[in-house]
């Protein structure tokens, strides 16, 4: 039978999570999946792919879309809210559609699509990115922030122009589509705010998931316009979407809370930019374990990844290995004056993922850049592309393209107002021709600094 209710707990809830602007509304929650049956949803393409097992949907086998055809508002939603429980196993690719249209074969052209990966890496040769809670190719995750094998709860909202997503509570994506949209380059020429109905996904064979709930909260197609600032739609903005599309992380791994910017600050930036942070910690934080775990304690669980910032080499001896890990990676950067020799010691010496050539990358040899190179791809470290300082230079980076590094984005902001949407790196994506493979993801290439010994240096490193 289909659930009408709503107890009083829930809906105080989700008057308090209206978003400001809107009026809460009160409609009732209604189940589109009766838990025992596929009645009310059709299948595309490879039909026995969808089957329902211990009271959920579940998916396990080729290529196949399920579409909602059921009776709730005749199976066309405008503004609603949908809130899904699942569970992917490792290496799980699927997602949920809205605003869609049933077809009978291949990826829904109509619509957006809420990814759902936490493992997958992708197939024939494509190391895919976007993790869940993405909203694909316009605002996208790339931190893992849900276990496979554990049910966790997505929630979509669509208010008039706004998009919400949140993954267990948390608000990931706050989207507004200016007017005309920003639609991606590529393929999906119909992913623009519309009507339409839902589909969940299973991508490939090998992709299992199971949704034991999908529910919805229609709201009125006409509610009351938002009364906030419009998103600045500029070069920058379709830089963020066109490249991000290409599976190249949006990522600044450099941002520090300082100066008066704090997490819900640079979180709200964040979803509004879409660019996702790296929050690194500063030299307090690593004064001990218990101020490394202080400082960890409300940055952990939320959508952005935790960094190490390295400024005295001895900080192995204030913090044990076992707290140093449980940060995402470690950034460090050249000093005024530093001289090639030191800079390659560091890279060999040091467990570094990320370096920022702040200081010295214009008047090196060919030499001492051919050895700096080596010792990059030696050491597995990336290289940070600087927004704030416009560093290393474009004939940098094309030669360390050419030698094979990785790059990634980084700010280094000391104020609040110097926090960039990573224009230079964009304009540099662009300039130097560089593709998703040329770009850091932490794990995603090499395990982090922190965790691989490739280098015989890890023994070194801690106090015995």
């Amino acid at each position: 039978m289909f659930d009408h209710q709503i107890t009083r707990r829930a809906f105080a809830g989700l008057v308090t999570a209206a978003p400001l602007g809107f009026a809460a509304e009160t409609s009732e929650w209604t189940n589109l999946f009766d838990g025992q049956t596929l009645n009310g949803w059709r299948p595309s393409e490879n039909k026995s792919s969808w089957t329902v097992v211990d009271g959920a949907l579940t998916a396990n086998g080729p290529r196949s879309h399920l579409f909602y055809t059921g009776p709730v508002r005749a199976a066309d939603f405008r503004n609603f809210e949908l809130e899904v429980e699942l569970t992917t196993q490792p290496d799980c690719n699927s997602g949920v559609y809205f605003h869609t249209a049933y077809q009978e074969s291949g990826f829904p052209e109509k619509g957006f699509e809420v990814q759902v990966n936490n493992t997958a890496h992708g197939d024939r040769g494509y190391l895919e990115r976007k993790k869940t809670g993405s909203l694909y190719g316009l605002r996208n995750m790339y931190k893992q922030l849900v276990p496979d094998g554990k049910p966790f709860t997505m929630h979509i909202a669509v208010r008039g122009k706004n998009i919400q997503i949140r993954l267990n509570g948390e608000l990931l994506i706050d989207y507004w589509e200016p007017t005309p949209p920003v639609v991606p380059e590529g393929a999906e020429k119909m992913r623009f705010l519309d009507h339409g109905t839902f589909a969940l996904q299973c991508h490939n064979d090998g992709s299992r998931v199971a949704y034991r709930k999908v529910r919805v909260r229609p709201l009125s197609d006409n509610l009351p316009a938002y009364a906030g600032t419009p998103p600045l739609v500029d070069d920058t903005f379709r830089s963020i979407i066109n490249i991000g599309r290409h599976n190249i992380p949006m990522v600044d791994y450099h941002v520090s809370l300082r100066n008066g910017l704090t997490l819900q600050d640079a979180l709200r930036k964040s979803r509004k930019d879409g660019i996702q942070y790296g929050i690194t910690a500063p030299s307090t934080a690593l004064k001990n374990d218990v101020a490394a775990a202080r400082w960890l304690g409300p940055i952990t669980g939320k959508p952005v990844f935790c960094g190490l910032y390295i400024e005295d080499r001895n900080w192995t001896r204030a913090i044990s290995r076992t707290t140093a890990q449980r940060f995402d990676y470690v950034l460090a950067t050249s000093h005024a004056g530093a001289n090639p020799e030191e800079i390659i010691e560091r890279l060999s010496n040091e467990p570094i993922d990320i370096f920022a050539l702040l200081h010295a990358n214009t008047a090196w040899t060919d030499s001492q850049m051919d050895k700096l190179m080596d010792a990059l791809l030696k050491n597995q470290v990336a290289i940070e592309i600087n927004s704030r300082e416009q560093l290393p230079s474009q004939a940098f980076i094309e030669r360390a393209k050419q030698a094979g590094c990785k790059f990634g984005f980084g700010t280094g902001n000391q104020t609040a107002a110097e926090l960039k949407r990573s224009e230079y790196g964009l304009r540099m994506v662009e300039a130097c021709k560089l593709d998703w493979h040329a770009f850091f993801v932490p794990g995603a290439w090499w395990p982090k600094a922190l965790l691989r010994e490739s280098a015989g240096h890890m023994d070194r490193r801690w106090p015995a």
